[in-house]
């Protein structure tokens, strides 16, 4: 399996910090943010150990395909009522899938956004719009999160994403990756994954398909409310997210890990180890909050 888990990035080894961080967890995949998800305060990546982050990749057998990049929350691109939040979604996207090549990372995550007090057709235009005002690195794929259709949230059906691949310009540089919780949240039928890659297929393309979020989920299917849970403490279940961390169509797919810490630890060794192992066990986890 390939999995991962989202790591954090601080100084002073950066990169290379983000990638120990992932090795000590027991991953072959790891997610991060260039900087805070919240502001666009960025150190330089002259300064991010990037040449010590990639060879210390390469002893332990991973590709950088397996270094997945979160584009910070800030990009909403979506959003077409307030013209300076659409040209800092425009300005900020094309740094970050720079600073992605910069990095020699392929895959960044991209929330598509909400469309605030407009509606979901002009939501998913002003999205196109946005991600077609840029130029993208050629080594960078933006991969669009399937969202769990929260408030004003675009892109919690598969045909939404269709709509926006179907209408961007450079259709290479886009895919999708896949959240367990958000599209359980938005009424998909995680239970029988392989139904679900099967409209995925029919309506994305499974070639178009590069990241997968493996989350549970606090909520019942169809909530759309989007609040992650646990492997095995939430309502999907570690039986069912285990039968997709090791269904073999999606097998060449980075599996990351978005789990909320406990007692303020990071839960990913003993998910990670029960993902692999096949079994659950709820004692690692209630370990965590002694």
């Amino acid at each position: 399996m390939i999995l991962g888990c989202h790591v954090q990035m601080k100084a002073p080894l950066f990169l290379e910090g983000s990638v120990k961080e992932a090795l000590g967890y027991g991953c072959n995949a790891l997610m991060l943010y260039t900087g805070a998800p919240q502001n666009t305060k960025r150190r330089p990546t002259e300064e991010m150990h990037i040449k010590e982050a990639q060879a210390l990749m390469r002893e332990n057998g991973m590709d950088m395909e397996r270094m997945i990049i979160h584009a910070p929350y800030i990009i909403n691109p979506a959003n077409s009522i307030k013209p300076e939040v659409q040209e800092l979604a425009r300005e900020f996207l094309a740094f970050e899938t720079q600073r992605t090549s910069d990095i020699g990372a392929k895959y960044m995550v991209l929330h598509p956004g909400s469309f605030t007090t407009t509606d979901l057709e002009t939501g998913i235009r002003s999205t196109i719009d946005c991600l077609n005002t840029v130029h993208y690195p050629d080594n960078v794929i933006v991969c669009l999160e399937t969202m769990a259709g929260k408030g004003s949230e675009i892109g919690f059906r598969f045909e939404q994403l269709a709509e926006i691949l179907e209408g961007v310009n450079e259709p290479e540089h886009f895919g999708i990756c896949l959240d367990t919780c958000h599209i359980s949240d938005a009424g998909y039928d995680v239970t029988d994954f392989d139904a679900v890659l099967d409209e995925f297929d029919h309506v994305i393309g499974l070639d178009r398909l590069h990241v997968i979020h493996l989350n549970d989920s606090k909520n019942v299917r169809g909530a759309r409310k989007d609040r992650h849970a646990n492997l095995g403490r939430g309502e999907i279940g570690f039986d069912v997210l285990h039968a997709i961390a090791e269904n073999k169509r999606t097998a060449h797919v980075a599996k990351i890990l978005e789990t909320p810490y406990i007692n303020k630890k990071p839960p990913y060794a003993e998910e990670i180890k029960m993902l692999r192992s096949g079994i659950y066990d709820p004692k690692a986890l209630e370990a965590l909050e002694e």
